[in-house]
């Protein structure tokens, strides 16, 4: 007996109608990214594990899907490599490339490898799939897409402000309430500092990430394990409950960071992109949030994370500035600062919420009824027509019962049939029915093509 067929943990299959909705996501993304002068670019699926490897943080290599060396991929590993069963040692014998973890690592890659042909600063986007090896869960997927806008080339924080104005626009038409949060990396460092920590930077923000998903209770176990002393834990916990609004928040962190040149400094860069947006006036709110860490090494300045108000979910979006990277590939002193939408979240959330438009799910808005030969091919003339006035038509195929084809029509959602017997063939005429009220009505193509041109 055949084994039933599957597909991996963590990756899905999806229907034409769930493909519509998907591709009215990306259609909107790109239509805002286009607005603020964005230009798309590609780059390859599998990246080398030279260019991966040590961009994420040890938790993001962790979760690198790694690709096998193509031909005899053992031929370079010993016995002495087998017997010592060290996985990560075996690894970087076996595999020399991996699936992309994100795209903003490939994105500075390519800004390296094209930096001649770039006009600077360069304003990119990038909608393609990535992969982890994560454990899957609701919301967290092994394969999904992202769909990234980054500047590089200038240090302007009107860049992080037009990236939040992008953010508000896309969740504002797709009808999503949000809380955007923002914070600044070297506000964490100037914290990590004041409590006397300053090494341990980086554990200190990827536990207070999780404040959210694990509790403070877990976070000060992350600390602990980490090595921090408890009084610097102690002296941690009233900084990352403030409460407040943006402004009093950071007026009290200005006190608390006094003595941290890049503690004041990430304040200053975060009170400006603030002041800015409040001017120019935001549809959705924006929150500075001091728990925001994200965890990737990467960032350096502002750093900016969206959720969904209405039905729970993790991130939706986030991003931030990364001066340093492109450095990691030869190429230092180039700023600049990004963002991801997930996809894959954002479809979920419009699903939960059901605020998919109609027009996107009802992809055929005309079926032609088939009564045979002579009247496939009259309905074939004027389905040209049809077509040629942008609206979408089909004929059905074969000349069946007229059930099995109004059962077809109900099954795809197609709001209208067309029905061309022996008498509208004489009169030059068609018969449209509309499927939802049942109401039918006798018409040229002119006026076939003005009703359906309504919908």
């Amino acid at each position: 007996m055949m084994n039933k067929p599957t597909i991996p943990k963590g990756t899905r299959d999806f229907s034409p109608v769930e493909m519509a909705k998907r591709n009215y996501i990306f259609d909107t993304i790109k239509e805002v990214y286009a607005l603020y002068g964005f230009q798309q670019i590609e780059t390859p699926a599998m990246e080398t594990l030279h260019t991966l490897m040590g961009k994420y943080g040890e938790e993001g290599d962790k979760l690198l899907f790694k690709v096998l060396n193509s031909g005899d991929f053992m031929n370079k590993v010993s016995e002495d490599d087998l017997a010592d069963r060290n996985s990560l040692h075996l690894a970087s014998v076996l595999c020399e490339k991996g699936l992309h973890y994100d795209l903003t690592v490939p994105f500075a890659r390519y800004v390296v490898m094209h930096r001649d042909e770039l006009q600077l600063p360069f304003k990119r986007y990038q909608i393609q799939p990535v992969w982890r090896a994560d454990r899957p869960q609701k919301g967290r997927y092994r394969e999904f897409y992202q769909c990234d806008a980054d500047v590089v080339g200038s240090d302007s924080l009107l860049n992080e402000v037009e990236l939040i104005q992008i953010i508000d626009t896309v969740f504002t038409r797709f009808g999503i309430r949000v809380q955007i949060k923002l914070n600044n990396r070297k506000i964490l460092t100037g914290i990590a500092e004041v409590i006397g920590e300053a090494d341990k930077m980086i554990d200190i923000t990827v536990a207070i990430d999780k404040l959210d998903k694990i509790g403070i209770e877990k976070v000060n176990e992350e600390l602990r394990e980490s090595g921090l002393s408890e009084e610097a834990i102690k002296r941690l916990q009233p900084i990352i409950s403030w409460e407040g609004t943006n402004d009093q928040k950071l007026d009290t962190v200005s006190e608390v960071l006094a003595a941290s040149e890049t503690g004041l400094k990430g304040v200053e860069e975060a009170r400006f992109i603030l002041d800015t947006l409040e001017r120019i006036g935001l549809q959705n709110e924006i929150q500075l949030d001091l728990t925001l860490a994200r965890g990737l090494n990467y960032y350096t300045g502002s750093i900016f994370e969206v959720k969904a108000l209405d039905t729970p979910m993790g991130s939706i979006t986030g991003g931030g500035r990364y001066d340093n990277l492109t450095g990691i590939f030869g190429m230092p002193g180039l700023s600049g600062v990004g963002f991801s939408f997930g996809a894959d979240r954002i479809y979920d959330v419009l699903n939960a919420l059901d605020l998919y438009p109609k027009a996107v799910v009802n992809t055929t808005q005309v079926l032609f009824i088939n009564f045979g030969a002579k009247e496939a091919a009259y309905c074939m003339s004027v389905i040209k027509t049809v077509r040629d006035a942008g609206i979408s038509a089909e004929l059905y195929p074969d000349s069946v019962k007229m059930k099995k084809q109004m059962n077809y029509a109900n099954a795809k959602q197609i709001p209208f049939v067309v029905l061309a017997g022996e008498n509208e063939i004489q009169t030059q005429k068609i018969t449209l029915k509309n499927m939802e009220t049942g109401s039918q009505q006798m018409i040229d193509t002119n006026q076939l093509i003005e009703i359906l041109s309504k919908q």
